[in-house]
């Protein structure tokens, strides 16, 4: 007994300690779960527009969009169903990236992706089969692109700069397409010409490419970025990996660095609030001087710029942001690499209430959008017009239908995916459908008097 007694005693584990770090714990992770008013309002608002196609009544409930639980004080609280994912940066085989438009739609969903903003840069040719693939995996897509254009500083003969400019347009796209569209295919042009300018300043630096080696890279139709010289050089052996493709040849200034015919900033982000879209300035991070150019930029009516990342919410940008009454962003920028370096599509964690403030703003310039290009048809039923409608849609024609009936169901089944009840109804789109239908029966007249003949 006495040995017992002597033997080293046990640590006297405090039971109270533990349950309380416990609790904290608990506390710690039911806190996260709970969400402010302002939080529930943002969220309930993000997903009915989110899921405007779903007929589900408990969509339009607002609690079917909610798990109610309970707090540690027996208050009850209200935790969203459904995570919301926003990609609002990403890239395809039609610009740099390496997954075809619909790979990558396949890809966001399986990340979880319920938005995905599709952001080739200079081009907006994927846009119809990532819309067909989103049909089948229920994603929501953003018609969006990323163009280059240049800076300049006021008043200053120094180097100019490069700078990308996010577009994101409603489902109809630009309005005032036809300028839009060359606006782009002049950016594209001169990718070209830089893409021959750059291959002759390596073939100069003792790395000689082959011209038709880069455009098989790049794919048909592509217009030929550094990317593709990059992987190029890569597979000509010049160089080890990509990364130092750009670190010692590619990068902006070096010694194969050559530019196209980049418009200058200002003129880009004009056009794009002329076009119903909402100009973002992508990493802004990747900029000499953000904050002039920022500045110059929300001059030029500039609506938001990328503050938020795979590795968080980045102070300065969103300080930057706050300070210039502009909207916060942010995406992966994915490319589909598969590189240790490059964020997962759907990685930026992006907060309930940014996406809110971001189609607070949206909502209303695409609504006017949409408006203007159907009013444009409603003027002049032309085939041309009713392409701008349908550019980035696949209308099918049943048999024995005329095609001007489904042109109208097609709009309506477009316009109840994009807008609220509430917009569709307004007394401006009330009058468009009513001429939609007009339009309609009298091309279906005109088409049975002729075939009667």
């Amino acid at each position: 007994m006495m040995a017992d007694k002597e033997s080293p005693k046990k640590p006297v584990v405090n039971n109270s300690n533990i349950n309380s770090k416990k609790k904290k714990k608990k506390k710690r992770g039911g806190a996260k779960r709970k969400m402010t008013l302002e939080q529930t309002v943002a969220y309930k608002s993000v997903s009915e527009w989110v899921f405007l196609d779903r007929s589900n009544d408990n969509i339009n409930n607002s609690m079917g969009l909610f798990d109610s639980v309970l707090d540690d004080f027996g208050v009850q609280r209200y935790q969203p169903k459904e995570k919301l994912v926003f990609e609002f940066h990403c890239h395809t085989t039609c610009s740099d990236g390496f997954l075809s438009p619909s790979k990558l739609v396949e890809r966001a969903h399986q990340n979880g992706v319920k938005v995905l903003a599709l952001t080739d840069h200079d081009t907006m040719s994927g846009i119809p089969e990532a819309l067909e693939a989103a049909r089948r995996f229920g994603i929501k897509i953003i018609p969006g692109v990323e163009i280059s254009t240049m800076f300049t500083a006021r008043g200053e003969s120094g180097p100019k700069e490069p700078v990308h400019i996010l577009a994101y347009y409603s489902s109809c796209g630009p309005k005032k397409a036809e300028a839009f569209d060359k606006f782009l295919g002049n950016i594209r042009d001169g990718r070209f010409i830089r893409a021959k300018n750059m291959i002759s300043k390596l073939n100069k630096l003792k790395m000689p490419l082959k011209w038709e080696n880069v455009i098989k890279i790049a794919g048909k139709g592509v217009a030929p970025g550094r990317l593709h010289l990059a992987r190029a050089m890569l597979e000509a052996g010049h160089v080890e990996n990509l990364k130092q493709a750009f670190t010692q040849y590619l990068y902006d200034g070096g010694p194969a660095y050559s530019m196209g015919s980049e418009p200058v900033s200002e003129e880009a982000v004009e056009l794009i609030c002329e076009t119903g879209g909402i100009a973002v300035l992508a990493h802004p991070w990747a900029l000499k001087n953000p904050a002039t150019i920022i500045r110059r930029l929300k001059e030029a009516g500039l609506h938001g710029i990328e503050a938020y990342r795979s590795d968080g919410k980045l102070e300065v940008y969103s300080d930057i942001a706050d300070a210039q009454n502009l909207l916060k962003l942010g995406g992966s920028d994915f490319h589909g690499r598969s590189g240790q370096h490059e964020s997962e599509v759907g990685s930026v964690s992006l907060p309930v209430m940014v996406v809110h403030e971001f189609l607070k703003v949206a909502r209303p310039i695409w609504c006017n959008a949409i408006k203007e290009i159907l009013e444009t048809y409603v003027k002049d039923p032309s085939d041309s017009n009713l392409q701008l409608i349908t550019r980035f849609g696949r209308m099918k024609v049943s048999r024995g239908i005329s095609p001007f009936t489904c042109t109208t169901e097609f709009i309506k089944q477009c316009l109840s995916m994009w807008l609220s009840k509430e917009e569709r109804e307004s007394t401006e789109f009330e009058a468009i459908k009513l001429e939609l239908c007009y339009i309609s029966i009298s091309r279906t007249e005109l088409e049975a008097r002729a075939a009667s003949k």
